[in-house]
């Protein structure tokens, strides 16, 4: 039985690690100021860890246990970099904030990783820098798996990471939440972050795979994050709407990964639990009766969401919350989902003049969504040359693979 401790011990770490290891972090990037040396100060924290609590036993709470050995490894080592010099005012600023353990505990730990979501969304960073750095400090990712996410090389990936860390601290980014003055103007920020993560494993923007269900999780995780830390109405609307669509995952592609439309999925497939959380989540934002531009998208998911099929969803109500959410965000891209539900409401010849008008107006031709909406109404209506021309725009531009087969389907089958 004793023989069994250490391997006990080293379940019991790694178990920690798993599941705290995130929330110590935030803590130590707090009482540090510096990311690359949280990292250290955590691996030190958890290597002692590995070596003391088999001949010690486990301390009564271990995360403050880790805070506090992370935090004085970190002393430690810049005390050795410095050859005992005068101390920076990196160890000043820790000795300041106190030696009790206890107060690093549940909430101020909680505190901290909110301010670290706000930190690494701070909009002195470049987005692609905002994504990547949330990935890497917020959800625990590695370089390569971000990078494999994005297509982007690995090495590339780190570079943005590290110029994202030196621009906190070159630029004295504060560490902290926003006041509720800054917040509206914050949160968007943060909301857009997610939002784009989550996107990108719903439906990726290119390469061999439809989606990337770990891009998509992790997005949902950082919704649920933020909604438990800062429930504010248009984060519980966007976590509604992550969890509404990802409900469709298990119906959106063959077993082959071809792309499955939405009028021809197989709702049995779609997850009920999901699309319940989701229900309540829509209801929760909705009770603020301040509507933005996520809790409308997501009315109009939970829409489909209660429909048996294409044929009974409730077309008229979709294309009035588009008409609501061009008012909160209006946009090209929110005009031509609006035309398609206008043609399953109208009949593809009224969605065709809309897509048609909006094409003219709006910088579309190079978004290959806009072309095969245009294509899918030009079939419909028995317009084979203009359907042809679209789809080979569409296939044209499109920089994923099985969407691109779709489209070259939809092609032959217009020879045919």
């Amino acid at each position: 039985m004793i023989e069994d401790q250490p391997e006990r011990v080293r379940d019991t770490v790694e178990a920690i690690y798993r599941a705290e290891s995130r929330r110590i972090l935030a803590t130590l990037i707090r009482l540090l100021g510096d990311f690359d040396l949280a990292e250290e100060a955590l691996h030190d924290a958890f290597k002692a860890a590995l070596e003391q609590w088999p001949r010690d036993g486990l301390p009564t709470n271990p995360r403050p246990w880790l805070v506090s050995t992370g935090r004085f490894k970190a002393i430690d080592r810049i005390r050795r970099q410095a050859r005992f010099d005068p101390l920076d005012e990196t160890v000043d600023r820790l000795d300041a904030a106190g030696e009790d353990p206890a107060a690093w505990d549940e909430e101020s730990i909680e505190d901290d990783r909110l301010r670290l979501v706000f930190t690494c969304c701070h909009p002195a960073l470049a987005p692609e820098a905002q994504v990547a750095l949330t990935l890497r400090e917020v959800c625990g990712l590695t370089t390569e798996e971000i990078a494999h996410g994005f297509l982007t090389r690995p090495p590339t990936l780190a570079q943005r990471i590290v110029r994202a860390k030196a621009k906190i601290r070159e630029a004295r980014i504060p560490y902290e939440v926003p006041t509720p003055a800054e917040l509206p103007d914050r949160l968007d920020t943060v909301l857009q972050v997610i939002y784009l993560v989550f996107n990108e494993g719903y439906l990726a923007s290119s390469g061999d795979s439809l989606t990337r269900v770990d891009l998509s999780g992790e997005a949902i995780r950082l919704g649920q994050l933020l909604v438990e830390l800062l429930p504010e109405p248009e984060a519980v609307g966007l976590l509604a709407l992550m969890s509404l669509h990802e409900s469709r995952r298990p119906a959106r592609a063959t077993a082959s990964g071809e792309l499955i439309l939405l009028e021809d999925q197989d709702r049995s497939l779609w997850d009920r639990d999901l699309i319940a959380q989701g229900a309540a989540h829509l209801q929760r934002a909705l009770l603020s009766r301040r509507f933005g531009p996520y809790t409308l998208q997501a009315a109009i998911a939970a829409v489909h969401a209660e429909a048996t099929d294409t044929a009974t969803t409730d077309w008229p109500q979709i294309v009035g919350l588009y008409d609501l959410l061009l008012r909160v965000d209006p946009s090209p891209v929110v005009e031509l989902n609006r035309a398609v539900a206008v043609a399953m409401r109208d009949g593809p010849d009224a969605g065709l003049t809309l897509i048609d008008a909006i094409m003219a107006r709006a910088d579309l031709d190079h978004y290959h969504l806009a072309h095969s909406a245009r294509a899918e109404m030009c079939r419909r209506l028995g317009r084979t040359a203009e359907a042809r021309a679209s789809y080979e725009r569409a296939i044209e531009l499109s920089r994923q693979e099985p969407e691109r087969r779709f489209l070259e389907r939809r092609l032959a089958d217009l020879s045919d």
